[in-house]
C-alpha cells in the first residue's frame, strides 16, 4: 500500500497507512452529502461524493431540481492512492478550512452540467449518535455521522441556463459519514429475512437556532434510534458543538402524522411529535414546497449506484419530470422534500426526507410498495 500525505501526521487509528481502510469489509466507506435549499422553494441542490477504500472506487454525484425537473451529472473513478485526492474527472471538492468554508466546482465536460459552489458554516458541527444495525451475523451498518448548518453562494449551470445561489437566500444542510454501509454491487448471501425500517429526517433552519429530528421506524411503526437536537446560533461560530455546550439541547421524536398523496407513499404534510429534555412536548409541523429524488446521487440507482465500478474514469447524465414518474418506481421513494417548517411561532425552511419501503401498517401500507388510499 502506497504511503499518503496524511501518514506525516499522528492521526492513525490501526497500525495501516491511512489509505487502507482499517477494516476489511467490502462496504467501508466515507461519503459527503451536501443539500442547498432556496427559502421560497424554487430549487434545491444536492451533492454527494464518496471513497469506498476496499472497491477501489471514488464516485459524485451533483444534482438540481427545479420547475417540475430534475438533473443529475454523475462521475466515478478509480479511487486515487492518496485520499486527500477529492476530484473526480471534472469535479474537485475543496476543504477549504475545515467544519468552516467549503468549495464544490465541476468543470465543462460533456455531461452540460457544471457548477461552483460555496459552503459557509451556520453552526458547528454536531456528532450525531452512533448507528449499528445488523441482520442476523451480518453487520448492515456500522457508522458515525455528523450534521452541520450553512448557506450557500455559486451557480449550477445545466445547458447553458444559470442558477444563481447566494447566502441571503440558500440555505445548507450537510453530512459527513464513515464506516460500514451498502455499497456497490448486491453483497453475496442469502438474502434479507428483515422488513425493512423505513427512515424519516428533517433538519430546518429556523432564525435563532437549527434543529434536527431523525428516526428509524419498525413495520407496525416502533421507533429505533430515534434522536433530536436544537442548535442555537452563536457568534462567533464553533468549529464543532455537542450536548455540553449551552447553545445545544436533546430532543427526541416520539410520533408523527403523515399524509400522503393517494396512490404513492409520497409525502404531502407531515407533522413530527418532539419531547425535550426538561419533558416538555412540542410539534414541528412540514409543509411540502418541492421535491428532489435522491436517485440522482446514487440512492437506489441501478445504473450509478455508490462505490459501482465503472473503469478509471466514467461521466454520466441523467434528466426526468417529475410528473412522469411512476409512484411505485422503486427507484423514486427515497426522497427529499423542500419544506417550510413551523415549531411554536417560528416559520423555518429545511428538508423532510422519506424511505418506506414495506408493509408500515401505521402509515396504513400493507405490501412492498402499495400507496395511500384515495
Amino acid at each position: 500500500m502506497t504511503l499518503s500525505s496524511f501518514d506525516e501526521y499522528p492521526i492513525h487509528q490501526v497500525p495501516k497507512p491511512i489509505a487502507q481502510s482499517g477494516t476489511t469489509d467490502r462496504n467501508a466507506y466515507g461519503r459527503y452529502w451536501m443539500g442547498a435549499t432556496h427559502r421560497e422553494g424554487a430549487f434545491q441542490v444536492e451533492v454527494a461524493f464518496g471513497r469506498y477504500s476496499n472497491l477501489g472506487v471514488q464516485d459524485t454525484s451533483v444534482s438540481i431540481a427545479r420547475d417540475g425537473k430534475q438533473y443529475a451529472f454523475h462521475g466515478s473513478c478509480r479511487a486515487p492512492s492518496d485520499p486527500m485526492d477529492t476530484s473526480v474527472g471534472p469535479m474537485r471538492l475543496e476543504i477549504v478550512e475545515p467544519f468552516r468554508q467549503l468549495r464544490v466546482v465541476v468543470e465543462p465536460n460533456e455531461t452540460g452540467i457544471t457548477c461552483d459552489l460555496r459552503w459557509r458554516a451556520r453552526v458547528g458541527a454536531l456528532l450525531e449518535d452512533h448507528t449499528v444495525m445488523v441482520d442476523g451475523p451480518h453487520t448492515i451498518l456500522d457508522m458515525a455521522r455528523y450534521l452541520q448548518f450553512g448557506t450557500w453562494e455559486g451557480h449550477v449551470t445545466v445547458d447553458g441556463e444559470v442558477t444563481e445561489l447566494r447566502h441571503e437566500e440558500v440555505v445548507g444542510i450537510r453530512d459527513r459519514s464513515w464506516g460500514v454501509r451498502p455499497v456497490g454491487s448486491p453483497t453475496p448471501g442469502r438474502p434479507s429475512a428483515s422488513t425493512p425500517n423505513a427512515w424519516l429526517w428533517s433538519p430546518i433552519h429556523f432564525e435563532d437556532e437549527c434543529v434536527v429530528a431523525g428516526w428509524f421506524q419498525r413495520p407496525g411503526g416502533v421507533f429505533w434510534r430515534p434522536d433530536g437536537h436544537r442548535i442555537g446560533i452563536v457568534d462567533p461560530i464553533p468549529q464543532s458543538v455537542s450536548l455540553d455546550d449551552p447553545s445545544v439541547s436533546r430532543f427526541d421524536p416520539v410520533g408523527q402524522q403523515l399524509t400522503f398523496k393517494p396512490g404513492t407513499r409520497w409525502v404531502t404534510s407531515a407533522s413530527i411529535d418532539l419531547v425535550g429534555e426538561d419533558g416538555a412536548g412540542m410539534q414541528l409541523e412540514l409543509e411540502p414546497l418541492g421535491r428532489f429524488d435522491m436517485r440522482a446521487l446514487g440512492y437506489m440507482n441501478p445504473d450509478w449506484g455508490h462505490g459501482m465500478w465503472h473503469g478509471e474514469l466514467e461521466l454520466g447524465r441523467e434528466d426526468w419530470s417529475f410528473d412522469e414518474i411512476h409512484p411505485q418506481d422503486p427507484t423514486h421513494q427515497h426522497v427529499h422534500h423542500i419544506v417550510r417548517a413551523r415549531l411554536g411561532d417560528k416559520v423555518g425552511v429545511g428538508i423532510f426526507e422519506q424511505i418506506i419501503f414495506g408493509p408500515h401498517t401505521q402509515f396504513g401500507f400493507n405490501d412492498i410498495l402499495d400507496g395511500a388510499a384515495g
